[in-house]
């Protein structure tokens, strides 16, 4: 966990930038995190980066155009130096708020970047928390609960604060021991999971997703037929049905003690549909490869799997790849896929080998 000093280091940055610009990873915790931030603020711009595996150089256009006084950066653990570059130009400070292990070179090579991250504390206080419970712990908004409350469970993280939300909100909870039981199986999971795809939608469309989201002093007004989440329940039940079909086809496709499920198309939603295989096939290991013309990528659950990734990536110079120790994601070419697999299966036996 952050310490309160850096807690309130934190909401001190938030408070001196005047037209911040906040770069959010296009899941739930960067979504919410953002949404926190912009609803105390009352002022700054949001977007959402699609950019994969880092928020790369076209980004930092957009702080030039908007004219930005800080730059914001939210649960992006990758970030190109060519970025750095582009914003240490324009004389912007940067505050980088994560939880996963990032590069540590950049911020003592660059003055102006200042990291808030659980994982580089030391001893009892290093942790992993998502940014979304960072911020509300900074920002201490109960009117924000239920932001917060979605930001963790979809990042499979249950927050010390979800009996206050039980309480607030009973009917949009239930009985509910690990995230992923609120997630799939709640009121305030489904919202959860409405989030994700809504950020599958154009940027025109997100624009107004933020926008609405905002505005909003509940999670009961999210879902409710309103002109202003139109296009957003549109973008949700469109992306629901082709989820519904992948999932179906998914569940069929299992190797031994893994799951590996490949598909392409127009929709990247790879991660969503490992996480739940992961949820509902808890004793085995998923992999979810989305082919994009000469590149995958690949979301993958289970126990230690990133340590697995690691080997794995030893032997694929051109793949890389990290993540969380029991979910991590890769992007690999797509002639180094067959070899992945067989990497993958040879892997998980042997873990399985040394676990009898």
């Amino acid at each position: 966990m952050l310490s309160k000093k850096q807690l309130l280091e934190l909401k001190e940055h938030l408070e001196k930038a005047q037209n911040p610009i906040f770069y959010y990873d296009n899941d739930c915790d960067g979504l919410c995190s953002f949404l926190m931030i912009r609803r105390f603020l009352g002022r700054g711009k949001g977007v959402a980066v699609r950019s994969f595996p880092d928020l790369n150089r076209d980004y930092a256009r957009k702080a030039k155009e908007l004219n930005a006084d800080y730059v914001f950066i939210l649960d992006k653990p990758i970030v190109s130096r060519e970025f750095i570059e582009e914003i240490n130009k324009l004389n912007l400070p940067i505050v980088w708020i994560d939880h996963h292990l990032i590069d540590s070179a950049l911020d003592k090579e660059f003055n102006n970047i200042s990291v808030f991250n659980p994982l580089r504390n030391k001893g009892d206080e290093k942790s992993e928390e998502p940014v979304t419970y960072l911020v509300y712990s900074a920002l201490k908004r109960k009117e924000d609960l239920w932001l917060a409350i979605i930001g963790c469970i979809a990042d499979h993280f249950m927050p010390d604060f979800s009996d206050e939300f039980m309480k607030q909100y009973p009917e949009f909870w239930g009985n509910v021991k690990a995230p992923f039981d609120a997630y799939y199986n709640t009121e305030i999971g489904r919202i959860a999971q409405s989030f994700n795809f809504g950020l599958k939608d154009s940027t025109t469309n997100i624009v107004r997703l933020q926008n609405f989201l905002i505005g909003c002093t509940g999670p009961n007004e999210v879902l409710a037929e309103t002109t202003g989440n139109y296009y957003f329940r549109k973008k949700n039940n469109e992306i629901r049905k082709k989820y519904n079909s992948l999932f179906e086809k998914a569940q069929e496709n299992v190797f031994g003690q893994a799951i590996i499920f490949e598909y392409g198309g127009d929709l990247s939603i790879s991660a969503d549909l490992a996480n739940e295989l992961c949820y509902r096939n808890s004793e085995k290991y998923v992999a979810v490869i989305y082919k994009n013309g000469g590149i995958c990528n690949v979301s993958l659950r289970g126990k230690n799997v990133r340590d697995l990734l690691e080997k794995i990536i030893r032997n694929l110079p051109s793949a890389s790849g990290g993540g969380h120790p029991d979910a991590a994601g890769a992007r690999i070419k797509i002639e180094d896929l067959e070899k992945f697999k067989k990497l993958l299966i040879e892997g998980i036996s042997e873990n399985e080998r040394s676990e009898d």
